[in-house]
């Protein structure tokens, strides 16, 4: 019985590998050319379902919140602008409220960046959209507690960079070769060992644009609230803005 088995096993073996047939292979390939429009067909269904939160969403993108007597940019200035000043001023105004609650503690320093500064501010209605333009990104406020010498540190930074990042809380004054002639934290000489706390951005504090001297610290503190929320909020509290170039950060001729 096993013999025959195994002949029959055999024999269908030989059968299958002789009835195998040979691979598929492509004989004729057909195309047909479809046209791109310049739109694409609306979809009624689903623009009937989405247009009452779209139209929400532009009424109060639209809506005004302040006035600018004139244009800000942030070419309007050497090492401090209006507009840097005004944003490095609101994260103190909106920001600083919230730490001392938390912690009891006040800002010193606020250091933002120049590239973070999106777009202008145009003469006329500030509305929501000003905001969401100037600060795109979701950028949140974090202090973080700093020695005197990092802070040295970042006065160090700022005079290599010779760029017009926003601050605030401090007096930096460079020579005519950009080097430090004078550096104040409140309008006080820097004391090394005491503790600054500095508000920045997230993206800032992970190293951003190199600013490596916010590690290590003595501590950081996570305020969950974005720069651009900041913006919104002391929008709603001002009729007329008045930013200023001031002395905060310049070089003498």
């Amino acid at each position: 019985m096993k013999k025959k088995h195994l002949l029959n096993l055999t024999l269908l073996l030989i059968f299958f590998y002789s009835c195998k047939q040979e691979p598929y292979s492509i004989s004729k390939i057909e195309g047909k050319q479809i046209a791109i429009k310049d739109r694409l067909e609306l979809d009624k269904d689903f623009d009937s379902l989405i247009s009452p939160y779209r139209e929400q969403l532009e009424k109060d993108m639209h809506r005004v919140l302040s006035y600018a007597p004139k244009t800000y940019t942030k070419s309007d200035g050497d090492l401090n602008t209006a507009i840097g000043n005004l944003m490095a001023d609101v994260v103190f105004s909106e920001g600083n409220p919230i730490f001392n609650k938390r912690t009891g503690k006040n800002i010193d320093i606020v250091l933002l960046n120049h590239g973070g500064i999106r777009s202008i501010i145009s003469k006329g209605n500030i509305t929501t959209e000003t905001a969401f333009k100037v600060m795109p990104f979701e950028n949140s406020i974090v202090v973080v507690a700093l020695k005197g010498q990092q802070i040295d540190s970042m006065m160090h930074y700022l005079s290599e960079a010779k760029r017009a990042h926003p601050v605030r809380g401090i007096t930096l004054t460079l020579d005519k070769n950009y080097k430090i002639s004078n550096a104040l934290v409140n309008k006080k000489p820097i004391e090394k060992d005491k503790t600054y706390y500095v508000a920045t951005n997230d993206y800032l504090y992970d190293g951003g644009d190199r600013m490596r001297f916010f590690k290590p610290n003595d501590s950081v503190y996570y305020l969950d609230y974005k720069i651009r929320n900041a913006m919104i909020d002391y929008f709603k509290k001002v009729d007329t803005i008045n930013p200023k170039i001031d002395n905060r950060f310049t070089q003498t001729k």
